[in-house]
Parts: structure tokens; sequence; C-alpha cells
């Protein structure tokens, strides 16, 4: 993100899972959520199981990730689904720089972290974060075999968000 950000002179930049469990065909849904609303700054993709969607969970995996994400939620004070979902782009602007400029405490929950890095700078701003955040629930999503997280970083997350939570809520 910071060689993007230093190199390229664009309006939004992000990061999709190496394995495309999100196809690519997303990426203008999220632009047009950009263009629709200019107080957003970051689109981040939900993994959410409704009629006429196609998720394909592991279901162990996506219980473990209801759990997390309810723990983050609650941690947060933000009503955020789904921040595990690999699928993001932000709105390139000074807070986006500031935002990845130092490097994260937290090798899987980096996402949770960026949101609290939002949450940081925004509260001496007249607007909410949840102004600013959107989660875009996907069309598609399919869980691809040979995730690299284990149920024991599940756990290891925990202790992540709690040093999240000390440092910047």
């Amino acid at each position: 993100m910071n060689y993007a950000l230093a190199h390229f002179d664009q309006k939004y930049a992000g990061y999709w899972d190496a394995d495309l469990a999100t196809p690519l065909d997303t990426v203008p849904r999220f632009l047009a959520v950009f263009e629709q609303y200019p107080e957003i700054e970051m689109v981040f993709g939900a993994r959410v199981k409704l009629l006429g969607r196609q998720i394909r969970r592991n279901e162990m995996r996506h219980y473990l990730g209801r759990t997390f994400a309810t723990v983050v939620s609650a941690m947060l004070h933000l009503p955020v689904y789904d921040t595990q979902c690999g699928a993001k782009l932000f709105r390139v602007d000074d807070r986006l720089k500031t935002v990845f400029a130092n490097p994260f405490l937290s090798k899987w929950v980096f996402d949770v972290e960026i949101i609290a890095r939002y949450m940081a700078l925004y509260r001496s701003s007249s607007l909410p974060i949840g102004a600013a955040i959107y989660e875009y629930p996907l069309e598609t999503w399919t869980d691809v075999k040979g995730s690299k997280v284990g149920v024991r970083d599940f756990f290891k997350a925990f202790a992540d968000i709690l040093r999240i939570k000390r440092k910047y809520l």
C-alpha cells in the first residue's frame, strides 16, 4: 500500500486476497460506492450469506469468524460485520497515508487495526467513523482451500485485538 501511495497518482488504492475468493469484477461495485458517497474513505467486502448471493464458506471458519467479528464489533463500538474479508479499497488522501504510515501490530488482524487507526483520526472530527466506512455485502465469495489461517491463529488474533484496543481506543 505504501508503495502504491508513493508511486501512483490514483483516487483509490486497495488490496484483494491473492486467492481471489472475492472476484475482481467486484471492484467496479466498490468504486460506485465511492462515487455515490463522497464522504466514504474505505469500502470493504462483507461475506453475508443472503438469498440470491453465492457465498461459499467452510462452516467451521464461518462460525469462528462470526465469533471474532462479534468481539471486534463490541470492542470498536461499531456495527461491523466482517473485518477479515480481504477485499478492501480506500480513497487516497492524507488520512489514508497516515493510516498506513507505521507498521502494524498484528500480522492477521491488521484489517481491524486499519479501522482503529481511522477511528483515532476521526475522534476529533464532527463526522462519525461509521459515515466514512462502508461494508459492501458481496454477491460472490468462495472459500478457497489451503488457507494458512488455522484455529490456533484465531486465538492469537484475540491477543492482537487487545493490543490494538490498548493502543488506539
